[in-house]
């Protein structure tokens, strides 16, 4: 029991079925635990320090491990933007179930195998823990394609920000642009910031 309250102290107060598993400990000692009060559960497979603060992006991770931040979500993990989502938006191959997700509030967008794995990276959430989320310049040509419906002010004030950053990659944006097919949009941004 000491080992795995040890396991959530080292991981930001935070372990999973998973890691006890892994450590060689039985899925038993995690309900002993949470009955006595020194774990909460606040979803499948994920359980937290009573002093912690739930991180719901890691919560959904987790239980949607295919599931990539993106869109309005991607923009607020980057600072791109200073809106909050409402939603979180990730994103799923095209051959995946989304039901489950949809039940969750989770506004799901569907990419083909090609182009899902295409600038996936880790990046700490704001309560410290790491998830899979779209690189910038992804997630500014995800803004872009008609399908997207993201607010025009929103994708301006992006935009700005990113150009504003000394960590901007143009030749990649200008790469991923390219292959989303968002390059005349992504052009008449640029001109005007650059």
């Amino acid at each position: 029991m000491e080992m795995i309250i040890k396991m959530a102290k080292e991981n930001n107060g935070i372990v999973t079925t998973a890691m006890v598993v892994a450590a060689g400990f039985s899925r038993g000692n995690l309900k002993y635990l949470v009955d006595r009060g020194k774990l909460e559960r606040p979803s499948r497979g994920i359980y937290i320090l009573p002093e912690v603060w739930e991180d719901e992006f890691l919560n959904l991770q987790s239980r949607f491990r295919r599931g990539i931040f993106s869109h309005e979500t991607a923009l607020f993990l980057w600072d791109l933007t200073d809106r909050t989502p409402n939603y979180y938006y990730m994103t799923f191959p095209s051959s995946y179930n989304l039901a489950k997700p949809k039940e969750n509030h989770v506004k799901c967008v569907q990419s083909a195998k090609t182009l899902y794995g295409l600038g996936i990276t880790i990046l700490r959430t704001p309560g410290g823990n790491e998830v899979k989320v779209y690189c910038m310049e992804r997630t500014l040509c995800d803004i872009l394609r008609p399908n997207s419906r993201v607010d025009i002010q929103i994708v301006t004030d992006a935009f700005k920000r990113y150009t504003a950053r000394q960590d901007k990659n143009i030749p990649l944006l200008s790469e991923y642009a390219k292959k989303l097919k968002v390059e005349k949009r992504l052009r008449a941004y640029l001109e005007v910031l650059l």
